[in-house]
């Protein structure tokens, strides 16, 4: 089983902006009072395009869609957190927390994905009715998967319920490593809404906010778990994790490489930057709009196609 893949789905914006219903438990995101949503949208495309460059450029397939005026879907930007495709040929479609989210969920794509790219889809496993009860899973940001290993690491919080996770780990044949991590927020330890925030696995590394977690056991279960499956650990400040240095992938392109947003990049140590590109090159981008409004980064604006083709 790989664990990263060429083929990159990404939904360009036409109506991003700060997200109201979002805000209340994603400490990240900023409002911008000399900003108009219009501005804001023009401003997130440019960041988008570049970035969409940037990785084409190195070789990694780009399948972009545009996104919709109607329904209203100003976070439609972050896909990862509403779908994951598998190598079995089977896609993961996810219950979200914030009600407008919810309409990003689009099956017109997998029909493209089908027709147009030549993507074989055996099975589609909805968890969607979680949100009956009200309980949430949003993707790959509430559950990092180590592919290979058939691990899934999962921060527990409001978007991320433990009950679906083990469900996912089920249906999936992955094993949960399900814990609790915070950050200060105004002199609080508030939980971390998403696990892509504060931690990323690579093939041969691991870039993780070991001081998110406060509780002393999980954090050493987390640390053997890495350590077993021959994960280099490089570890990044609470800090860091604040300016998205937790929120990365890799990807291939005609080499693999590590992808991260430029307050992320700006944010790491020559030492850590080393330890990174002793494994692979680094791709950075400014995203700087699009993480203070939507408050997720370059991870969460990649949802990766494991499908197998035709």
């Amino acid at each position: 089983m790989k664990q990263i893949t060429n083929n990159i789905l990404m939904i360009k914006p036409v109506a991003f902006r700060y997200n109201e219903q979002t805000a209340t438990n994603n400490y990240y995101q900023q409002v911008f009072d000399n900003l108009s949503p219009e501005q804001t949208q023009r401003k997130a495309l440019i960041e988008f395009n570049l970035f969409v460059k940037r990785l084409e450029n190195c070789g990694v397939n780009m399948i972009v869609y545009e996104d919709t005026k109607e329904p209203d879907t100003p976070d439609s930007i972050f896909p990862n957190n509403w779908v994951s495709f598998h190598a079995e040929g089977i896609i993961g479609i996810f219950p979200m927390w914030a009600k407008n989210r919810r309409d990003e969920r689009r099956k017109d794509i997998f029909d493209s994905l089908v027709n147009e790219y030549g993507f074989k889809i055996k099975e589609i496993k909805d968890f969607t009715d979680f949100e009956k009860d009200e309980r949430y899973l949003e993707g790959t940001g509430s559950m990092v998967l180590d592919r290979e290993n058939r691990i899934c690491y999962a921060v527990i919080s409001i978007r991320t319920d433990k009950m679906a996770v083990l469900q996912f780990c089920d249906e999936f044949g992955y094993r949960p490593v399900c814990f609790i991590a915070n950050q200060d927020v105004n002199g609080e330890r508030k939980a971390i809404y998403h696990t892509n925030v504060m931690m990323c696995i690579a093939e041969k590394f691991a870039v993780i906010c070991l001081d998110a977690i406060d509780n002393e056991d999980e954090r050493a279960y987390v640390v053997r778990t890495l350590t077993e499956t021959g994960k280099d650990i490089i570890e990044i400040t609470q800090d860091q994790k604040h300016r998205f240095a937790g929120n990365m992938l890799q990807v291939m392109g005609d080499k693999p490489y590590l992808v991260m947003s430029k307050s992320a990049f700006t944010s790491l140590t020559n030492q850590q930057k080393n330890a990174i590109e002793e494994h692979c090159p680094i791709i950075n981008s400014s995203l700087d709009t699009i993480e203070a409004c939507g408050g997720g980064s370059a991870r969460c604006m990649m949802a990766e196609v494991f499908l197998p083709k035709k």
